[in-house]
Formats: structure tokens, sequence, C-alpha cells
């Protein structure tokens, strides 16, 4: 198994975000986390990467338990995030945003081999690599924020709303870029606001309500069943 939670508590002060979650990422897998608004679902991947802490609960990344490491150990391990909102540094250049990528121990001897990936995989990210980010579109601004984080050598990658705010035909070209990536054998974790897409791409998901597991199932089982349906696809 490449990533197990064994219930996962986490608390925002008295608030109880994340109640006694367990899951599981296998190896080479797509994942998907879904929800409503305010189910826990970035709590999860921020607690997963290392930027919150479980009160309770055990998280192991490939047998080695990795709760409460801080969050660039934990990407020193592989396990990237791209976070919600995209996060680049909007005053550096495109090409600077993905130097910062690869700053990681796990990532330095292989920047320039992983930078030249990047650009064939986003040629769009190659042509404006002197381009300040900031001044880029939001969908460039997605594409910038996903190479950055390959530029860590990730072998589990977390996606976090990555087609938020995205027009529909850039959503579709975050979602191949997703499918690629996982044919060339990388882990997913994937949370979406964009259900029917996630569940159709995943091997797995699983459902959060109120910070719990209420389901999970392969993402074909989900599609279909009618609680889902009626809940998140308004069918």
């Amino acid at each position: 198994m490449s990533l197990s939670l064994e219930a996962v508590d986490v608390f925002y002060g008295d608030a109880q975000a994340l109640d006694g979650v367990s899951l599981a990422v296998p190896e080479g897998a797509i994942v998907a986390i879904i929800g409503a608004n305010g189910a826990g679902k970035s709590t999860l991947i921020r607690t997963i990467a290392g930027i919150e802490t479980p009160r309770r609960g055990e998280i192991r990344w490939r047998g080695q338990a990795i709760t409460g490491l801080p969050s660039h150990k934990v990407c020193n391990l592989g396990i990237g995030q791209v976070a919600e909102g995209r996060q680049i540094f909007p005053t550096l250049t495109v090409l600077e945003n993905l130097q910062m990528g690869a700053m990681l121990p796990r990532a330095r001897s292989k920047e320039k081999a992983t930078l030249d990936e990047v650009f064939g995989l986003f040629p769009r990210l190659a042509e404006r690599r002197g381009q300040t980010a900031g001044t880029m579109s939001g969908g460039e601004q997605q594409m910038l924020a996903i190479g950055r984080c390959l530029m860590g050598q990730p072998e589990l990658i977390m996606f976090d709303e990555p087609s938020l705010g995205l027009a529909p035909a850039v959503v579709q070209e975050v979602f191949r870029i997703i499918r690629l990536l996982h044919q060339r054998g990388m882990t997913v974790v994937l949370v979406e606001q964009n259900v029917a897409m996630s569940l159709k791409l995943a091997d797995h998901a699983y459902v959060l309500e109120n910070g719990r597991i209420a389901m999970d199932g392969s993402g074909q089982a989900l599609l279909h069943d009618d609680r889902v349906r009626q809940a998140y696809l308004g069918l």
C-alpha cells in the first residue's frame, strides 16, 4: 500500500474537521475524495502533506509512519501537493517558480532533466519561461503549479480542486494531464469539485461528509450509486 490513514482526527481549536478517517491509496492508483464544501477534503490533503497535525490516528507512507512530520520532510519522501488556488509566486518568473519546486534534496540532482520533462509536458511554460507568473492566465498558472510540484520528483501527487475557476477547455486539459501522469506511473489523490469527471477517472473513491468517510467504492460504482448521484451529481 502506498499511503494509508488510520482513524485520523484533526481539530481546529475545539472544532473537529476530521473524525476517525481511515483510507488507503494503492500504489499507482487514482483515488478521488468527494464531498460537499466544508466536508473536510482540503483538511485531509493538508494533513497528509504535513501542514495540519492529527490529534489522533496514524498516517503511513510505504509502511513508514509520517504522522506529524513537517511538510518539507513529507515532500522529500515523495508526496507532492498542488494546492487549491494554485499558490504560485506571482512576482517570480515561470522558470524561477519551477526552480523553487526543485529545492528539495531529492530533486536537486535531477533539476535539469526534470525541467526538460516539465517543458515537454507544458510547452506553454517553455514559451513563457521568462514571464512573471502573476501576469499569466488562470489556466497557465494551474499548469505552472502542477509543473512546480513535478519539479520535486513526487511519487504521489495530491490535487486540491485543480479545476476551480478554470474555463471548460482548460479543465479538460488539466484532467488530460492527470490521466497522463497516472499512465506514467504516478499515484494520484484527487479532490475535485467536478464529481462526475473525478469519479470517471478514479480507480477508487471516498465520500467525505462532516469529516467522516460516509461511503467508498470504485469510481464507477459510486458514479452509478443513487445516493451519490442525488447528492453530488444533481441527478
